[in-house]
């Protein structure tokens, strides 16, 4: 039986993922047992188009504040030149990728009530997920790479963080999501040396955001998969792009990277 992966890829890996990575997602899409779904973000491309056309940003808790002008840039970016990309780099591995926005079909729909105005301007919580739309482009063969951006019932866009998106879409779909980093996981310090945590549970990740052992960019991360958690996603992994067949061998059952479950009692066996 084939399952869902939703595979997050975030903005500050992207220029470093190897195109091993890729070959990796198109072998997961051809092995008859994955049904490979990417995310992207593009947070230091749009930044650095900003600081070219003198445009101010700020981050709130790892969630960046979305003017008008700033939506522009976040959507040509996205759903430009990031989305075409992993396009091409699927297709140059051999794969068959379609690559779309939440805008398109309404893929994702945001409520305006729950809108995130006053603190972060439009910046959107996905409300509906119309997974018909993933299912038709898998249906046709194709791998479907999503970029996070939403639409309203008046047709005003919104930037979605991208974590919170492939939360949405995981849970819609039932799927494991594997969050791409550029970093190996969640880590904390002992004795002045750093280690990675290979799992964790719902409480043990909610004490470490209560004591901002975990904090800036990883905030987001770690939300969403407790999001899912709590909307019947059985687990999800935060890993490294960098670090070879990554992906692989977490599909294999490999300990790679922060596995996240709902209860402690999920922690062992590994899978």
């Amino acid at each position: 039986m084939q399952q869902y992966l939703v595979i997050k890829c975030g903005g500050s890996i992207m220029e470093e993922l190897p195109d091993s990575f890729f070959q990796n997602i198109v072998t997961l899409s051809k092995s008859g047992s994955w049904i490979p779904v990417i995310v992207h973000g593009g947070g230091p491309l749009i930044s650095k188009l900003l600081q070219k056309f003198d445009i101010e940003t700020e981050f709130i808790n790892g969630i960046r504040v979305t003017t008008d002008d700033t939506l522009d840039i976040v959507e040509m970016v996205l759903s430009g030149s990031v989305n075409k990309n992993i396009v091409r780099k699927i297709l140059q591995a051999g794969g068959q990728a379609y690559g779309i926005s939440g805008v398109d079909g309404r893929l994702l729909t945001v409520d305006e009530s729950s809108k995130l105005y006053e603190e972060y301007g439009f910046v959107g919580e996905v409300s509906v997920v119309n997974e018909q739309v993933i299912e038709g482009i898998v249906s046709q063969g194709y791998i479907p790479v999503i970029s996070p951006l939403g639409i309203d019932s008046d047709g005003q866009r919104y930037n979605i963080n991208g974590d919170t998106a492939a939360a949405a879409i995981a849970k819609a779909l039932q799927a494991k999501l594997c969050i791409v980093s550029d970093i190996p996981g969640i880590y904390v310090y002992e004795n002045g040396d750093k280690m990675i945590l290979d799992r964790l549970c719902k409480d043990m990740t909610e004490q470490m955001l209560e004591d901002e052992t975990i904090s800036g960019g990883m905030i987001p991360k770690v939300k969403a998969a407790i999001d899912c958690l709590m909307n019947g996603v059985s687990e999800v992994v935060i890993i490294s792009g960098a670090k070879a067949n990554s992906l692989i061998d977490y599909c294999n059952g490999a300990r790679v990277g922060t596995r996240i479950v709902l209860h402690s009692e999920d922690l062992y066996p590994l899978r």
